[in-house]
């Protein structure tokens, strides 16, 4: 990490030349005032094509011990960015083949080389590794952390959260409603890594969404995700299945999808006000300062 080198990863996360169409940049599905996801139910790559699952927010990313929906093995962001950086189905950026292009693109761009020499002052900074680098170098940056939540926990800030927010957290909490066994830990996501544990093991669940056992389809594990900035993030879950954070609860509160071999979701119930109270605490992990930087 360098300021040089998240500076130029910002340009790079930002720049639309890096696609094949020149129209398509990172910040296509990672947009910041969506806490870096698109508003989608599934991301959609440079020609329209669609993407398996939903873009998952970039919150405090740099703490994820995992970084795909699914796949455990993609273990850093400088392995996650190859997958958008190269598929083909689906196209996402379109960047295999083209390399060498963008990278006489980039270096033709007086900004750019003089970015790249500070970052990377080694013979011949400017390369596909690099660019990958200081992408992820950027990414690490986005950290979330000013929520009303955390004025509320942190600063001792009472008044940070309203009387209906501190109801929904000690629900969030309850072992009646039971949110807090996969969305724990700072980042409400599981295990974090950090400094002082670089490896962690991310959760796996199944959400028990849907299962059309008649087509062999039904939906396995996925990585529980953040919860941090959640009023920012819709739609949810990792097929953008469910559009408001009042159908989620919805779903959790029936236990899942009723015809789905998951049987780890357990039913229960809430009043109406109880409802509204998981809602609003939920609402009060939204960071705005983060939404607006």
């Amino acid at each position: 990490m360098s300021v040089e080198k998240v500076e130029l990863g910002r340009a790079l996360f930002f720049d639309p030349r890096l696609s094949v169409s020149g129209e398509y940049a990172c910040a296509t599905c990672h947009r910041p005032e969506l806490a870096y996801t698109d508003g989608r139910a599934q991301a959609v790559g440079v020609r329209g094509a669609l993407t398996r699952h939903s873009a998952m927010s970039l919150t405090n990313v740099a703490y994820n011990p995992a970084f795909s929906w699914t796949d455990a093995r993609v273990h850093s962001l400088e392995v996650q960015m190859r997958q958008p950086l190269f598929n083909e189905h689906p196209l996402e950026i379109g960047l295999l083949g083209r390399e060498a292009r963008v990278i006489a693109m980039l270096g033709a761009d007086v900004k750019y080389r003089a970015l790249f020499e500070a970052s990377f002052p080694a013979a011949a900074p400017i390369s596909i590794k690099n660019i990958i680098k200081a992408i992820a170098a950027f990414e690490r940056t986005l950290i979330s952390g000013r929520a009303a939540f955390d004025r509320y926990v942190f600063d001792d800030d009472r008044a940070a959260l309203s009387l209906a927010a501190k109801q929904g957290m000690a629900l969030f909490y309850s072992s009646r409603v039971g949110c807090a066994r996969c969305h724990f830990g700072l980042n409400f996501s599981g295990p974090i890594a950090y400094a002082a544990r670089p490896v962690a093991r991310a959760i796996y669940a199944n959400t028990a969404l849907y299962c059309r056992e008649q087509h062999g389809i039904c939906p396995g594990k996925f990585r529980v995700p953040t919860l941090r900035n959640i009023a920012l993030t819709a739609p949810y879950m990792h097929d953008g299945s469910l559009a408001s954070l009042d159908q989620v609860i919805d779903h959790y509160a029936q236990g899942g999808w009723q015809g789905s071999a998951a049987r780890q979701l357990r039913p229960f119930s809430l009043s109406v006000a109880e409802k509204y109270a998981l809602i609003e605490f939920l609402k009060s992990l939204t960071d705005a300062e983060f939404a607006r930087r």
